[in-house]
């Protein structure tokens, strides 16, 4: 049997970006498969009649709802969209213990839990659903598109593969089996003390102070989550960020090998300028069909699509999910 926890949910409004008076807003939860709950915001469009098609976005990597991932949902729902933006399991105000914990497993059930719950909204058309996922949940996103029938169109915005860095290192650069080994003696070592210690260390969110020499990408995250523009108490990126020990299932699973059978329509909208781009320019390679496209912005870094509503190109996923959730 599937058994709700009662969450306590913050009912002020605490996000990162203003509310809109052109939808209405309200918390939801819902249960996934591990028997996690998990909580959402929920925006409709306000004066909306008959069966909406629905989005589910999350997003970033170590983000909450608050912040981008909530800031997509409230624009799509101005659009015409039913949405819902979800803390992933162990973070943010949902259920799941101990807390900053992850498995790409789990991460791709979060998404799938969203879309049963869509799927049984009586508000929304269970044939005419999409998800958006940003930076590391861009990647969980296209994940859950290559299980997830249900899934008709998939967003990913500044997109992470997750699994191939915490393998590769950033921009591959540790990508031997003497890199990793080492990654993974230091991993197993912290379990052994995490374990005598009977609680589990935290890797740390965002550098704080921000070193003079730190590179380009780190100040990227640092002017997004340690400053007014995006700092949230309950990120764990603005904050103490995940457990050391998650990264042992992200070099474990590798992420889209059946990325090429996505048989449903993909988007994926990067910045040219974005240190991660490659991730897209690579993973896009893996798709099939004459519905796939690789959207590149000249200029945009990989933040400036966490929350530049001048730089997203929110007119063209409008566009793309018209076209797809028909």
């Amino acid at each position: 049997m599937m058994r709700t926890e009662q969450l306590n949910l913050v009912q002020e409004w605490d996000k990162t970006f203003p509310k809109s008076d052109k939808v209405n807003h309200s918390k939801v939860t819902f249960v996934n498969h591990f028997g996690i709950t998990l909580a959402a915001d929920m925006y409709v469009p306000k004066n909306a009649e008959g069966k909406l098609p629905a989005i589910a976005v999350s997003g970033p990597f170590g983000a909450c709802k608050e912040q981008s991932s909530g800031l997509y949902a409230q624009e799509m729902a101005e659009r015409g969209f039913l949405t819902i933006a979800f803390d992933p399991s162990f973070t943010g105000e949902s259920g799941g213990f101990p807390r900053a914990m992850h498995s790409p497993d789990i991460d791709v059930e979060d998404f799938q839990a969203a879309v049963d719950f869509l799927s049984c909204c009586e508000l929304v058309d269970p044939e005419r659903i999409g998800i958006i996922g940003i930076c590391g949940w861009g990647g969980m996103a296209l994940q859950t598109a290559c299980v997830d029938t249900r899934i008709k169109a998939t967003v990913t915005s500044t997109m992470y593969d997750m699994s191939r860095v915490a393998g590769n290192g950033y921009f591959d650069s540790t990508d031997s089996k003497e890199a990793r080994k080492a990654a993974r003696e230091a991993v197993n070592a912290q379990r052994t003390e995490d374990y005598k210690n009977g609680s589990y260390k935290r890797a740390g969110g965002v550098v704080d102070p921000l070193p003079e020499d730190a590179p380009f990408f780190v100040k990227d995250y640092y002017d997004y989550y340690k400053t007014e523009r995006g700092y949230h108490p309950r990120s764990l990126n603005s904050n103490d960020g995940w457990t050391v020990n998650t990264q042992t299932s992200l070099m474990n699973m590798r992420l889209f090998t059946y990325a090429g059978e996505i048989d449903s329509a993909v988007l994926m909208i990067h910045g040219d300028k974005a240190h991660s781009c490659y991730l897209s320019r690579d993973t896009f390679q893996l798709l099939k069909g004459d519905n796939k496209e690789l959207m590149i912005i000249p200029g945009a870094v990989h933040t400036d699509l966490y929350d530049r509503k001048d730089i997203i190109p929110f007119d063209k996923m409008q566009q793309f999910f018209e076209e797809y959730l028909k």
